[in-house]
C-alpha cells in the first residue's frame, strides 16, 4: 500500500515534522528518584526515534512535588536540576531527525496521598475521585496561582533543555480537566461556574507560558473531548463532545498550536486505555468533530494498530496527525516497517493493558508481546553465535514461538514440534471469544517471523525421543503449555460437563441451553460471553467473594459490562458440590447452605496446571533442556513470551 499521507511532512506552529506519526505520551516508570530520565529511559525513546516517528511526546511530567505526583518513578520537571537530564534525552532523539515535546501534568484528585507525602489531595472542588477514593480538598485561589506558576516554570525548564514544544495534560480527569469540566468543578468564584470561568485556569497557564517562552514556542493541549459519563451510568453533567468542540475552539482562539484529542476520566477509564474488545477507530468521531471546528492541527489517538488504518484516517481528513501509544511500545519500528512495506513484520499490540498495569503496580513498564520494551539498554545486542546448531522446541504456543524467533535471530536452527494442526497453543483459545481478533494478529505475526527467519514448524507432529535424537540438537526447549484443572467432585465426569478448551474449539457446541460456568477468572468470564453470544442462558459460579477478583480493573470492567448486556447471572461466594444429571448442588458460602439448580451443561474454568509429563524423559535423554512458559510456571501471555525470549536470548 502507498502511504502518501502518512509519510508527508506536517507542521505544528513553526515546527516541521518529517511525517504524520506522533508517539503519544505514556509513562514508562523508569525515571530516577528525582524524576530524571535515566539511561534506560533515554534508550527506550532512542529506539522509538530510530524507528521513524515524526514527534515523540513524553508523558506525564510532574510540575511540583507537593501534591503533583501521579505515580511512582514519574518523570519530573519541577526543579532546575531536571533540565540537564532532559537535554541528554532531547539530544539523542534529535539525532534521528525527530522532534520531542514533553507533557506537563498535575493529577489533582486522581492520585493517592501515599505518593504525595500522605497529604490530602487537591482539586477545584472538595469531591473525591470515585476510583481513587482519597480525601480531597478544594484549592484556594493562592494555591491555584502557585500551580499555574508551576506549569509555567516547568515549560520554561523544558525549553531550556532543548525541548521542541510542550503539551498541557488537560485530559483523562487530571487537574486541568477537573477545572474544565462541570462534573468536577463546582466552584463559585472566578475559576468556576460559567464556561469562561472554567477555562480561566488553563488560559492563565497558556498565557504564562507565552510570556515566559515566547509566542512561537509550540503548545499542544491534550483534551478529553468527551468524558463519556452517561455511557458509564454517571448522571452528572460533564464534558460531552459538543462541549469538547467548544473548548477546542476556545483554545485555538487563545493561541494553542495543536489539539491532541482523547477522551474519558478515571471513572470512565475504558475510554482512555481501551481493553482488547475496543476496535480501531471507535472514537474517530471525536477528532473528526474537533477538526471540523478548528484550523489548527488535530492529533488523534484511535487505537491505531495497522498502517493502512492510520493512512485511512488521514485520507478521510479525520486528523492531521495519527497518534500511537501502546502500538509503539509493542513495536518500536512500526513507522519504518510501514514505510518499507514490511507490515507483516509489525509486532501487534493486543490491547491487554499489561504496560499500564505494570507501571501502576510501581514496576518498570512491561509489554506482553515485546519483552525488550523498556529494557533496550539491557538487550541492545543479540548475540549472533548460533552457528547453525539445531534447537528442538516442543510446543508452538507463545513461549515456544518466541524462543524460536530469538534463536533464529541468533543463528540457531529452531525446529518446533506441535502436536496440534495449527500453532498458537493457548492463544488459539484466547482468540475465540467475541472481539478477540487482536490475538489472531499476534499468532499471524509470530508465524510470519518464524517463517521469515527460517525456523522449521512441524504441525500435527508429536515429539518423540527418537525423532528428537535424529536431529542431534544442541538444546531442547519444552513449551508444552498447560491443561485444565479438574477437581474431584461427584458427577464431574458426566456427559454434560465440559472443559473450556472443548467449548472454545467447537468440539462441544451449545446453543439455547442453560449453562453454568464454574470459575470467574478471565478465561471463565470470556467463555461465558462466548456461550451467551451463542444464545445460551448463562450463569457463573465463583467461590471467591467477587466475580473476576484479581483481574486488572479496566479489563474486568469491560467484560462485566458485556456480560450484563447478555444478562448473565453471576453468583460469587458459591461453591460447586456435586452434579447429578441435569441438576447441580452448590453451597452458599456465606449462609453455609446447599442450593439445587437445574442446568443443561456445566463448563469448568477452574484454572490450569503445567503440562510437563515429558520433562523427566527429555532430561534423561538430553543434557541441555529448558522448560518454558506454562509448562514451567502458569502465567499470562506476557509471561510466556518473556520466558521464551529470555531462554532464547541466554542459551
Amino acid at each position: 500500500m502507498k502511504y502518501k499521507n502518512l509519510f508527508s511532512k506536517g507542521r505544528i506552529s513553526n515546527l516541521i515534522l518529517k511525517n504524520r506519526v506522533i508517539m503519544l505520551p505514556m509513562s514508562v516508570g523508569i525515571a530516577d528518584k528525582d524524576g530524571n530520565p535515566t539511561d534506560e529511559t533515554i534508550s527506550y525513546y532512542k529506539e522509538r526515534a530510530r524507528g521513524g516517528v515524526g514527534l515523540i511526546i513524553l508523558g506525564a511530567l510532574k510540575v511540583n512535588d507537593k501534591h503533583g505526583t501521579i505515580e511512582a518513578h514519574q518523570l519530573s520537571i519541577a526543579h532546575d536540576e531536571n533540565i540537564y537530564a532532559f537535554k541528554k534525552l532531547v539530544d539523542v532523539v534529535h539525532q534521528y531527525d525527530v522532534k520531542v515535546f514533553a507533557q506537563l501534568a498535575h493529577p489533582g484528585r486522581q492520585t493517592f496521598s501515599i505518593l504525595n507525602g500522605e497529604r490530602s489531595l487537591v482539586a477545584p472542588s472538595a469531591i473525591p475521585c470515585v476510583v481513587c477514593r482519597q480525601e480531597t480538598r478544594a484549592l484556594t485561589v493562592d494555591e491555584i496561582e502557585e500551580i499555574i506558576q508551576d506549569f509555567v516554570e516547568g515549560a520554561a525548564r523544558l525549553k531550556n533543555s532543548g525541548m521542541d514544544g510542550v503539551e498541557l495534560h488537560a485530559a483523562h480527569g487530571y487537574l486541568i480537566n477537573q477545572f474544565l469540566s462541570p462534573y468536577t468543578n463546582k466552584r463559585t468564584d472566578e475559576y468556576g461556574g460559567c464556561f469562561e470561568n472554567r477555562m480561566k485556569f488553563i488560559a492563565e497557564i497558556i498565557q504564562g507560558i507565552r510570556d515566559k517562552c515566547g509566542k512561537n514556542y509550540p503548545i499542544s493541549v491534550r483534551l478529553s473531548s468527551d468524558e463519556f459519563l452517561k455511557d458509564f451510568g454517571i448522571k452528572e453533567e460533564g464534558i460531552t463532545l459538543k462541549e469538547g468542540v467548544k473548548i477546542s475552539k476556545y483554545l485555538e482562539n487563545i493561541g494553542v498550536d495543536a489539539i491532541n484529542v482523547s477522551s474519558g476520566v478515571y471513572a470512565t477509564t475504558n475510554t482512555i486505555i481501551e481493553p482488547i474488545s475496543y476496535e480501531q477507530g471507535w472514537r474517530k468521531h471525536l477528532s473528526k468533530a474537533v477538526k471540523r471546528a478548528v484550523n489548527i492541527p488535530v492529533i488523534g489517538a484511535n487505537i491505531i494498530r495497522k498502517p493502512s488504518f492510520a493512512e485511512s484516517l488521514l485520507e478521510e481528513d479525520v486528523v492531521d496527525f495519527v497518534a500511537l501509544g501502546r502500538g509503539l511500545i509493542a513495536e518500536s519500528e512500526w513507522v519504518n516497517k510501514a514505510k518499507e512495506h514490511r507490515e507483516k513484520e509489525i509486532r501487534p499490540c493486543i490491547s491487554c493493558l499489561n504496560c499500564i498495569e505494570s507501571v501502576l503496580k510501581e514496576r518498570p513498564m512491561e509489554c506482553a508481546v515485546n519483552a525488550v520494551a523498556g529494557k533496550e539498554l539491557i538487550f541492545k545486542d543479540i548475540k549472533k553465535d548460533g552457528k547453525g546448531r539445531t534447537v528442538v522446541i516442543i510446543g508452538a504456543g507463545p513461549a515456544g514461538m518466541e524462543a524460536a524467533k530469538v534463536l533464529a535471530m541468533r543463528g540457531f536452527k529452531p525446529v518446533i514440534f506441535e502436536k496440534e494442526n495449527r500453532a498458537g497453543g493457548q492463544l488459539q483459545l484466547a482468540n475465540k471469544p467475541p472481539k478477540k481478533e487482536k490475538i489472531t494478529w499476534l499468532i499471524e505475526y509470530m508465524l510470519e517471523e518464524m517463517n521469515r527467519l527460517g525456523a522449521t514448524l512441524r504441525l500435527s507432529t508429536k515429539a518423540t525421543i527418537e525423532e528428537i535424537r535424529e536431529l542431534n540438537p544442541y538444546a531442547v526447549f519444552i513449551a508444552t503449555g498447560s491443561k485444565p484443572l479438574i477437581p474431584a467432585i461427584e458427577g464431574i465426569n458426566g456427559k454434560n460437563v465440559h472443559i473450556v478448551p472443548k467449548v472454545l474449539k467447537g468440539q462441544v457446541k451449545l446453543e439455547g441451553k442453560k449453562v453454568v460456568v464454574i470459575g470467574s477468572g478471565m478465561t471463565g468470564l470470556e467463555t461465558a460471553e462466548f456461550l451467551a453470544e451463542q444464545g445460551n442462558q448463562v450463569m457463573i459460579i465463583e467461590m471467591l467473594n467477587k466475580i473476576g477478583k484479581g483481574i486488572y480493573t479496566p479489563n474486568r470492567m469491560d467484560i462485566l459490562r458485556k456480560l450484563n448486556k447478555y444478562r448473565v447471572q453471576m453468583l460469587p461466594s458459591y461453591q460447586l458440590e456435586k452434579i447429578i444429571d441435569k441438576k447441580m448442588i452448590v453451597r452458599n458460602l456465606i449462609k453455609d447452605e446447599l442450593i439445587e439448580r437445574e442446568v443443561d451443561h456445566v463448563v469448568l474454568s477452574l484454572g490450569v496446571k503445567p503440562e510437563n509429563k515429558m520433562v523427566e524423559e527429555i532430561k534423561k535423554n538430553f543434557d541441555n533442556v529448558k522448560v518454558i512458559g506454562d509448562a514451567n510456571k502458569i502465567g499470562r501471555v506476557g509471561e510466556a513470551i518473556k520466558a521464551g525470549f529470555m531462554e532464547g536470548y541466554n542459551l
